[in-house]
C-alpha cells in the first residue's frame, strides 16, 4: 500500500490484531480527542510516529467494577461461625467501606486504575454506589465521590465509563435499607440531580462516558426501574441480576417470577444494557437474553471468590449472546484470569476441553478475546477494536517474553490466556498516548504510597 506522510499523531505498530485480522507494519493516525483517524497496513516506519515494540491488540474493556472493594481484597478469607457465602461476605464489606471517604476512595480507585492498565485494561465500567458521607447525609457537593473517580482515572489514564447507582430499597418488596447501605441511597429525583451534574461535568471529558446503574430488583422495584429506563433515552444502563440462588427465590416469593423474567418483562433490554452475573438463568433466560441484544457481564475471579456459581456461557454463546468480562471486586485484576476462569469453569462443568472455541479448529484465546471486546465495548460506550472512529486504545505483548516464543498469529492469544501467570503486557496506549511503558506507568510509584498509607489509616 502507498506510503502515508504521518504527523506526530501516529502510533507505528509491528503486529496488530485488526478487524481483518492479523496485520503487519501497521501506521495508526489518531485526533486530539484520542480516536483513531487512519489505519494503514504494511507501512513503512515514518521517523515522527511513536513506535512500539510489540504484538499490539485492542485494549479490554472491563465492563465492571466496585473501586472501593480493592482496598479488602483477600480479607474475607476467614471462616464465620456459620456457612460462609455472598450474603456473609457482604455484611463485612458493608462495615470495611463505611470509613472510606473522598480522599480514600481516589487513592484506591487511583491504585487500582493503574493496575488495571499494567495488566492490560483501558476502559473500566464503575459501577459506583458508595455517594454520601459516613453518617448516610450528601456531601456540599453531592457528587463528591464521583468526582473523585473522574480524579483518580485521569490521574492513571484510563478511560471511564461511571455508572452511579440508584439504590432505594434494602430488599424484594421494598424491605427498607440496613445500615450498611445508607451511603449508598437516593430517591428518584435526586439520583436525576445528580446524573445529569455528572453528565455536565464530564461533557468536555472525551475519554468519560456517563451512564446509570440500578444496583439490582432488590435496590430499585419494578415501577421505578421503569421510570429510570424513560428517563434515561442515552448512554448505557447496567443491572446486578440472578447473582445468587437466594436472590432467585426472594424474587419468586415476592414477584412469581424468575429475576431475569421478571427483569425482560419490566423494561425493553436492548443494546444498552448489561446485565451483571446472571448467573442463575434457565433456558427461557437464556435465550430471551440473547434476542434481546443486551451484553452479560461475567466477573469469573469474583464468582468464584464468593462461591456465586457458573453461568451457562456455552448455551448463551450458541444462541449468539453477547458477554464482556470485569474484575467486580478486585480479588484479581487481570484479564487474562477473567478470561481463562470463563473457559476454565465451563471446562470443570462439562468434563471437556476448548468448550467456548465457538467451533471446530478454532482458537479459544482468539475466540474469548473477540468476544469479550466486542461485548465490553458495547457496554461501556464504545472501543474494543483497532478501527477509524475508535479510541486509540492498545495493549502490546511482549514479542520478546519466552512464554510467546514461536508463537504467531492466534496462538500467541490462546499463550497470553493458558500459558502462565507471568505479565505479559509490554506497553499500553489509551487515546494514542502511552500510559504504560516497558510495564512501567508514570504514576505507580506515587499511587503505591498514597494507596499504603491509606489502608494504614483506614486499619487504624
Amino acid at each position: 500500500m502507498a506510503e502515508t506522510v504521518p504527523s506526530p499523531d501516529h502510533l507505528f505498530l509491528e503486529t496488530a490484531l485488526l478487524p481483518s485480522g492479523w496485520a503487519g507494519d501497521v501506521l495508526i493516525g489518531y485526533d486530539g480527542a484520542g480516536l483513531i483517524t487512519s489505519v494503514t497496513t504494511d507501512a513503512a516506519p515514518p521517523a515522527s510516529a511513536e513506535r512500539l515494540r510489540g504484538i499490539a491488540l485492542p485494549g479490554v474493556p472491563n465492563l465492571h467494577s466496585h473501586a472501593p472493594q480493592r482496598a479488602i481484597a483477600g480479607l474475607g478469607e476467614r471462616s464465620g461461625s456459620g456457612t460462609d457465602s455472598f450474603w456473609s461476605w457482604r455484611e463485612a464489606m458493608y462495615r470495611a467501606v463505611a470509613r472510606t471517604g473522598p480522599d480514600e476512595l481516589q487513592a484506591i480507585a487511583t491504585q487500582l486504575y493503574v493496575e488495571m492498565l499494567q495488566a492490560g485494561y483501558t476502559t473500566v465500567a464503575e459501577f459506583h454506589y458508595l455517594h454520601h458521607d459516613l453518617d448516610g447525609r450528601p456531601y456540599a457537593d453531592p457528587a463528591e465521590m464521583s468526582h473523585r473517580l473522574i480524579v483518580a482515572a485521569r490521574i492513571a489514564g484510563i478511560r471511564l465509563t461511571l455508572l452511579p447507582v440508584l439504590y432505594v430499597t434494602g430488599g424484594f418488596g421494598g424491605a427498607a435499607p440496613v445500615t450498611g447501605q445508607r451511603r449508598f441511597l437516593h430517591d428518584l429525583p435526586g439520583f436525576q440531580r445528580l446524573v445529569q451534574q455528572l453528565r455536565d461535568d464530564a461533557a468536555g471529558m472525551p475519554a468519560v462516558t456517563v451512564g446509570v446503574a440500578p444496583h439490582s430488583l432488590r435496590a430499585v422495584n419494578p415501577d421505578l426501574l421503569v421510570e429510570l429506563a424513560a428517563a434515561t433515552p442515552t448512554g448505557p444502563i447496567h443491572i446486578h441480576v440472578a447473582e445468587q440462588q437466594r436472590e432467585v427465590e426472594e424474587c419468586l416469593a415476592v414477584h412469581r417470577r424468575r429475576p431475569v423474567e421478571l427483569l425482560s418483562g419490566t423494561v425493553a433490554l436492548d443494546e444498552r444494557w448489561c446485565l451483571i452475573h446472571a448467573t442463575h438463568i434457565d433456558t427461557a433466560e437464556t435465550n430471551a437474553i440473547a434476542r434481546s441484544g443486551a451484553v452479560v457481564g461475567l466477573c469469573p475471579t469474583t464468582e468464584a471468590n464468593l462461591g456465586d456459581g457458573l453461568f451457562p456461557a456455552e448455551a448463551y454463546m450458541a444462541a449468539g449472546g453477547r458477554l464482556g468480562i470485569g474484575s467486580d471486586s478486585h480479588i484479581s485484576v487481570s484479564p487474562v484470569e477473567e478470561l481463562r476462569w470463563l473457559e476454565y469453569g465451563q471446562r470443570l462443568s462439562s468434563q471437556r476441553r476448548a468448550v467456548l472455541s465457538g467451533g471446530a479448529q478454532r482458537s479459544v484465546g482468539r475466540t474469548l478475546l473477540d468476544t469479550t471486546l466486542a461485548g465490553g465495548a458495547q457496554a461501556c460506550g464504545g472501543g474494543g477494536t483497532l478501527a477509524v472512529g475508535q479510541p486509540a486504545d492498545i495493549v502490546l505483548l511482549d514479542a520478546e517474553h519466552p512464554l510467546l516464543a514461536a508463537r504467531g498469529g492466534d496462538a500467541v492469544l490462546d499463550a497470553w490466556v493458558f500459558a502462565g501467570n507471568a505479565s505479559l503486557v509490554r506497553h499500553v496506549v489509551v487515546g494514542g498516548q502511552v500510559v504504560v511503558r516497558d510495564r512501567y506507568h508514570r504514576e505507580q510509584d506515587a499511587a503505591a504510597r498514597s494507596f499504603i498509607d491509606t489502608l494504614r489509616r483506614l486499619a487504624e
